[in-house]
């Protein structure tokens, strides 16, 4: 009889966090897939079935093209840009550089620690056309004057631009911890054998790091598709949706049209997606990355 009870007791401490996990995750995923097939809004207080009509209508809605194209350009551009930035960084950082190391890991790691919201109005204030330092620095390479957030050509370059700062960071701090775990002795053997720079960077650093990368991949694969506080803060959408993306988009219908049912099926459209993204990611790169050294 102790023995079944000592058996039973992992089960027990699991409980509380089973309870939180299935109201907070699991239901809401169930009842927004559930509440996709209704026409559910502010005109229809309770919810009439409506099958496969919402899906229907977003597939051949010209907005949600033009909202999967800006998060699909969003996802590609910063996702390079920010993880090579922040391998360089942390390379860089892991040099002997005396004292001053830790102040180049704070200064690069600061902007991580700024509230999102914050870091939105900065960059409002940044890229002001009027009054803006990055015009004001441009104007001295003959640069005339962009209006960053109110041209349909600029806003979302502004929003990678305002991404790439404040989540590079981030992921230096993990390139970090992954480099801290290479030998010094493979260095030295580089050293040895001759190598410079870029050679121990391409034949010991890259292979070494790539568990590393793969998890910053999948986590930066997350992040850029939930992007969602520096659209609202710095645009909101516009102009003319050109920086509307998939979450705010979701944040539109649920919240600001109060259209229930379309905002449960973009938000089971928005983890399909998801998944669909990593799991082919993770299948391109399991076969090539090695996880001992």
């Amino acid at each position: 009889m102790l023995w079944k009870l000592r058996a039973w007791t992992p089960y027990v401490y699991l409980v509380p966090s089973l309870i939180l996990l299935g109201a907070f995750t699991y239901y809401p995923i169930w009842r927004s897939v559930y509440l996709s097939f209704f026409e559910w809004n502010l005109f229809s207080p309770r919810p009439v079935y409506a099958g496969l009509a919402n899906y229907e209508y977003l597939l051949s809605d010209p907005t949600f093209r033009l909202v999967m194209r800006n998060t699909l350009v969003y996802v590609a551009v910063t996702i390079p840009i920010t993880m090579a930035l922040a391998l360089i960084t942390a390379v860089l950082l892991n040099e002997r550089l005396g004292w001053l190391r830790d102040v180049y890991r704070v200064a690069a790691f600061y902007p991580t620690m700024v509230p999102m919201a914050a870091a939105g109005m900065l960059w409002v204030l940044l890229l002001n056309p009027s009054i803006g330092l990055v015009n004001h620095y441009l104007s001295y390479l003959g640069i005339g004057r962009i209006d960053w957030l109110y041209d349909m050509n600029w806003a979302l370059p502004a929003i990678m631009l305002a991404s790439v700062w404040k989540n590079y960071g981030y992921f230096m701090l993990i390139y970090l911890a992954g480099l801290q775990n290479i030998p010094g002795s493979l260095y030295e053997a580089a050293d040895i054998e001759g190598a410079g720079f870029w050679h121990k960077l391409r034949y010991v650093t890259l292979p070494l790091v790539a568990p590393t990368t793969v998890f910053v991949f999948v986590v930066a694969i997350i992040s850029s598709f939930q992007v969602f506080d520096l659209v609202y803060v710095m645009t909101q959408g516009g102009p003319g949706d050109r920086t509307n993306v998939l979450m705010y988009f979701i944040y539109q219908y649920a919240f600001r049209f109060g259209d229930w049912g379309m905002g449960s099926a973009l938000t089971v459209l928005f983890v399909g997606a998801l998944l669909v993204v990593i799991l082919l990611v993770m299948r391109m790169v399991e076969r090539r990355v090695h996880y001992e050294v």
